[in-house]
């Protein structure tokens, strides 16, 4: 495994950090909790980057790049908040792309926005393929998907769903087959819903048997959909805790208290120096799952779930330990703390939310016990 990016990845992190510089996203994700319309459309921005056509092969005009490239960019994201539509972009491109659909050309050009509407694969705990409810822990059952494409389930939750025009469902069969169908996102229900993360678009999708074509994608395809969901807003993640410690430590070196600047205080030390710990652990996940993802498919499922639990759990305490290393001031509204605090609270909810990806990491591992 090669733990040094490649010039080209390098450059293209580059590219995004510049690219993302030229908009002001953590000040718009402040006004944006009193207005959510003033949040920034970034679809433009997604197009003249081409990182809508990030996964779809050279022959359909996209780049033919793989999950740990695209991966590169969401941390890019993260670092400043920006609600770019790529959570639900991405997976839904890699379906289409495996699929060989006939929209891809579209959606490489940036014609067609699709976004993914997602459902957990089977798991020695879920039988069955589920979806996220709108409230509490019980799943819901996924879409049932017709024969001829047209698909009837509600699914709760789903990123970046309000404003694309193609919605790609993952759902089952009449037999309870995992299966896949475009539709037209004029023929679904879209709710869109806003929580304490303003800069997240979500919306709750319901199917009334709206007619849809049905994709040629195998399980497999499906299954590594929702695994690199997982390590997208993983990598997502682990952009926030970096630019929340250069925060914490930037702040623990120039502000002074009974003489001494409080990073000299052990307990601030100690307690930066654990975010750093989880940081880099979660970065040796990272590239885990983007190796896994390129060249062993079959641990792709075991690393994205780790790397998704390891990078939810450092964004959890890094934004806490901003707002405690902060003091005072971190914990009011007028400092930036907050918001990727609500970052994180939502962020390790989403698509089955960490606590899944733990009881995925326990499933693989134990099965592989048993194998040996």
């Amino acid at each position: 495994m090669n733990l040094a990016l490649s010039d080209e990845q390098e450059f293209l992190r580059e590219a995004a950090t510049g690219a993302l510089a030229r908009v002001k996203t953590v000040e718009a994700a402040r006004e944006a909790l009193e207005d959510p319309s003033k949040l920034p459309d970034l679809w433009t921005l997604v197009k003249d980057a081409g990182w809508n056509g990030l996964l779809i092969d050279e022959d359909h005009g996209g780049a033919g790049l793989g999950a740990f490239d695209a991966m590169l960019v969401l941390e890019e994201c993260g670092k400043v908040l920006a609600p770019t539509p790529l959570l639900g972009l991405l997976p839904a491109t890699a379906i289409l792309n495996a699929a060989g659909d006939e929209s891809l050309a579209a959606v490489a050009s940036g014609e067609l926005r699709p976004a993914y509407v997602p459902a957990r694969p089977s798991s020695d705990s879920h039988a069955e393929w589920t979806v996220d409810p709108v409230g509490g822990f019980a799943r819901g059952a996924a879409p049932v998907i017709a024969a001829d494409g047209s698909v009837t389930g509600t699914v709760a939750w789903v990123p970046d769903a309000p404003g694309a025009d193609l919605l790609v469902v993952v759902g089952v069969d009449e037999s309870g087959a995992p299966a896949a169908t475009v539709v037209e996102a004029s023929a679904a229900s879209v709710e869109a819903v806003t929580r304490f993360d303003a800069t997240r678009s979500l919306g709750h999708v319901t199917l009334d048997g709206s007619a849809g074509r049905r994709l040629d994608v195998g399980e497999g395809d499906l299954t590594a959909a929702w695994y690199l969901a997982h390590a997208l807003i993983a990598s997502e993640s682990l952009g926030t805790v970096q630019t929340t410690l250069t925060m914490s430590v930037e702040y623990a070196k120039e502000r002074f208290t009974f003489g001494r600047a409080i990073g000299s205080y052990q307990s601030v030390k100690h307690e930066l120096t654990e975010v750093l710990r989880q940081m880099e652990n979660a970065r040796s996940l990272q590239f885990y799952a983007g190796w896994a993802g390129a060249d062993k498919p079959e641990e792709f499922a075991l690393a994205a779930s780790a790397f998704r639990n390891a990078a939810g759990h450092a964004l959890d305490f890094a934004t806490r330990s901003n707002i405690n290393v902060h003091g005072g001031i971190g914990a009011t509204w007028e400092h930036d703390a907050p918001l990727y605090f609500r970052r994180a609270q939502l962020s390790r909810r989403l698509l089955g939310g960490t606590h899944d990806a733990a009881d995925r990491v326990a499933s693989e591992l134990l099965l592989a016990a048993a194998a040996a």
